[in-house]
């Protein structure tokens, strides 16, 4: 009788082995390696399936959502679906919404949540569509930060729709500065100076929370200032150094002399508490007027989970 049970109890467990690895294959060739955080692949998952339903089943899947909003919505993440004219189809945290056209709204900042979408669902170098805004948190009065992934879906009608969903207060993942800055180096590559003011742009998807992108010159001078609408501060970024004083962009600009772009670490002061933490800055080159210029930005290392 022992043996029986072992034998079922070691049949049961391949069973929902398989099971799960059946499950985590249809997300084999998402590229969730990129990201850092669970909370952020969770995410990607979460929409992909959603996505599926509704290239299988069109608009007969809300009705599965409507009726199933509790699956779909919780305090960190939300579901939603839109026509590609801004339409809203179904929003799992907000209701009212439906049935409205948001093409036009802002968010405090002036950024176009909903035009950002589209334009991040049409550039290859973002592959989940990530876009980064201010949004209500869903029966509270204030804004809160919000990164949010899509993917555009055409249904068995020939309609095309996008589905997302949006973390709550998301972790910095450095994939998220990675398509910022690379974009940026192909705006400059195509529209030299003229691309200056749309980077710079608070309104732009180049900048974000903490984030922002800004470039300099070999030299070390900034071409587009993270810190001021003008780059009135004469210092040379080569000789600025990090907490311990390690001089990062000149350690950065040694490393690009054989690479196209560069990741270093280093260490600045936490505005919440007396620590030090690391922080990470990504370069890439680019060229104006057939001079070499460098774009990149900074945000948090990302974290192990305590």
């Amino acid at each position: 009788m022992r043996l029986y049970r072992t034998t079922a109890c070691c049949i049961l467990l391949i069973f929902l082995s398989l099971s799960m690895l059946g499950c985590e294959s249809r997300y084999e060739n998402l590229g969730l390696d990129v990201y850092q955080y669970r909370d952020t692949k969770d995410l990607v998952k979460f929409v992909y399936d959603a996505s599926l339903m509704i290239q299988r089943d069109g608009l007969q899947s809300v009705k599965h959502f409507k009726n199933s909003r509790q699956i779909h919505y919780s305090p960190d993440r939300y579901l939603y679906i839109y026509y590609i004219n801004g339409a809203n189809i179904y929003h799992a945290g907000m209701p009212h919404l439906e049935g409205k056209n948001l093409w036009d709204l802002k968010d405090k900042n002036g950024k176009k949540p909903i035009q950002m979408v589209i334009a991040a669902l049409n550039d290859k170098n973002n592959p989940h569509a990530w876009i980064h805004y201010s949004w209500w948190e869903p029966g509270k009065f204030y804004p809160v930060p919000k990164s949010s992934c899509h993917f555009k879906v055409t249904m068995p009608n020939g309609q095309k729709v996008f589905v997302g969903g949006g973390l709550n207060y998301p972790h910095e993942e450095k994939e998220f500065i990675r398509i910022i800055v690379d974009n940026a180096a192909q705006l400059i590559q195509a529209k030299g100076y003229d691309a200056f003011a749309e980077i710079a742009d608070p309104a732009s998807s180049y900048n974000f929370r903490d984030v922002k992108v800004f470039a300099f010159t070999p030299e070390g001078k900034l071409l587009i200032s993270p810190v001021m609408n003008d780059s009135i501060a004469d210092f040379k970024l080569m000789d600025c150094v990090d907490e311990m004083g390690h001089k990062p962009f000149e350690k950065a600009l040694h490393g690009l002399k054989n690479k196209e772009s560069v990741w270093e670490v280093f260490l600045a002061r936490n505005r919440y508490q007396r620590t030090l933490i690391k922080k990470s800055l990504y370069l890439r080159k680019t060229s104006i007027a057939g001079k070499e210029i460098y774009v990149g930005a900074i945000t948090d290392l990302p974290q192990p989970p305590g």
